[in-house]
């Protein structure tokens, strides 16, 4: 995948029998989705225009271009959908992009290195940086989920790719 893209959204599907597509928006605005295009595969080798049809549960319906039948818009199911970054809305400065955390170092208040994000999770409340690496004193790999909120982790330099977190007493030990 390049660099300058973003996954915004993903096919889980097929809806109906003509070809269209159920389609999950990753965007705080989800119908947004259908003006980022042309949208790509991972692997970029895969273009899409795409035309929201109707709302559904979870997400909406959609023709991709290229999509004429059910079997077409079930073989797409898990495929995800990257946007161009430039075509993108610019971010407030307390917003992130979750590719642009993903593989940021993260050190506690002292400076002390508590692994890497792995992961951004978000399951309703709030989002969750998985970060992975050896526990203080050594010993396996492991991954811990810490709270995104400006208490815990209160700053976020995208330009050292350096996240400092507060976590909760115990949270790394």
């Amino acid at each position: 995948m390049a660099e300058d893209r973003i996954c915004v959204g993903a096919i889980s599907g097929a809806f109906g029998v003509q070809g269209e597509v159920r389609l999950k928006s990753f965007c705080a605005e989800p119908e947004a989705i259908a003006s980022y295009g042309p949208l790509y595969s991972e692997d970029g080798k895969q273009s899409f225009t795409l035309r929201l049809t109707r709302t559904i549960p979870n997400g909406f319906s959609a023709r991709m271009s290229g999509i004429a039948t059910r079997e077409q818009a079930d073989a797409m199911k898990g495929l995800r959908l990257f946007a161009d970054r430039a075509r993108l809305p610019s971010l407030p400065d307390d917003e992130f992009y979750h590719a642009d955390l993903i593989g940021m170092e993260v050190r506690d208040t002292g400076g002390a290195l508590l692994g890497r994000v792995s992961a951004v999770h978000n399951h309703g409340a709030t989002d969750l940086l998985e970060v992975s690496g050896p526990p203080p004193g050594g010993g396996p790999n492991r991954s811990v989920l810490l709270p995104f909120t400006q208490a815990i982790v209160p700053t976020v330099d995208l330009a050292s790719r350096r996240i400092v977190a507060d976590p909760p007493e115990g949270l790394f030990a």
